[in-house]
């Protein structure tokens, strides 16, 4: 009883004590977790799949093709442009395996996971506010997803240009556990970046920033994307920090067009209704203007003897 009347006596606006907010978060954070366990359970069954599907365009661009490492040993320079994935220790297929099935489990769970993050916030925003849920899970869903596959698409390109730095005579061992990690970490940060300009959209949809404050600081969201390129990048290779930086900064320019759009539109309903975009809170304007007033009508006199009405003497009536 107790706990049905709890919640039935949730507030309107949102607002809750502390032990409630992190109740709430403990509940997200288990389903979103729960969701990434039972798709890398799912994902195990394929590992051997999936992990042939990550190795494989690292292979065509830098692997040493049908040749062992017998073959390349003693030949010189002519094994230092090539690589060869290689496996150490009794447990580490195990551990490759989790660390597969992890990451496909992370990548194939970002619609739950990102529509729990959006559910944990939208208790605090206006009604108005609300609506905008589906299209921050429908578009932060590919966003993620595309950074990632770019992410992939970039990883052998750069691999080719790390392993062009193997001096000659040198053969270039690549432990499949590392390349993992790397390639986990990669797949993290171009899709969290790739959020950006989503995290800048509903910013200003909900009224917080404008386009035009978005636009003013463009010098420094460049400086700040490179950086953060540079830092963010596991492979700090310069081209993983361009294929990074460049993306990022093409699709801040295309939040920033967006949010001058959304702005001009809500300047021109606002042009039509003074009230548009209020929220339930705020008290709509009011028209003080000064009207003129009519002047008031003359009141018929009423005279002795008049069959209009009761009879007056001096004034008064029979009652009075």
């Amino acid at each position: 009883m107790l706990k049905s009347a709890r919640k039935k006596e949730k507030d309107p606006e949102g607002r809750m004590p502390l032990s409630e907010h992190l109740r709430e978060l403990r509940n997200r954070l288990l389903k979103s977790v729960l969701a990434i366990c039972v798709v890398t359970i799912v994902a195990m069954f394929f590992y051997m799949d999936i992990a042939k599907f990550l190795m494989q365009p690292v292979l065509d661009s830098v692997g040493c093709g049908g040749a062992s490492l017998s073959d390349l040993s003693g030949k010189g320079s002519k094994g230092h442009d090539c690589a060869y994935f290689t496996v150490n220790g009794l447990l580490s297929p195990f551990t490759i395996m989790l660390k597969v099935s992890f990451t496909t489990g992370l990548v194939v769970a970002t619609p739950v996971w990102l529509y729990q993050l959006w559910a944990f916030l939208a208790p605090g925003l206006h009604r108005n506010e609300k609506k905008y849920g589906l299209f921050f899970v429908g578009l932060g869903v590919p966003l993620f997803v595309g950074g990632a596959f770019f992410a992939y698409k970039i990883l052998p390109t750069s691999a080719k240009v790390l392993i062009g730095f193997t001096p000659e005579g040198a053969n270039n061992l690549l432990p499949l556990d590392d390349f993992l990690d790397l390639l986990a970490r990669m797949v993290v940060v171009f899709g969290l970046a790739f959020e950006l300009p989503l995290l800048l959209i509903l910013l200003n949809f909900t009224g917080i920033l404008s386009g035009r404050r978005m636009l003013g600081w463009w010098r420094a969201m460049i400086m700040g994307i490179t950086v953060f390129g540079a830092i963010a990048t596991p492979s700090t290779d310069p081209i993983g920090m361009f294929a990074l930086a460049g993306p990022v900064t093409v699709l801040y320019f295309g939040a920033v067009g967006v949010a001058l759009l959304n702005d001009r539109r809500k300047a021109r309903r606002r042009e039509a209704d003074p009230d548009f975009g209020l929220s339930d809170d705020e008290a709509s304007q009011l028209d003080l203007t000064p009207e003129a007033v009519a002047a008031p009508s003359a009141r018929p006199e009423l005279t002795d003897g008049d069959d209009s009405g009761p009879t007056r003497r001096n004034g008064y009536d029979d009652v009075t």
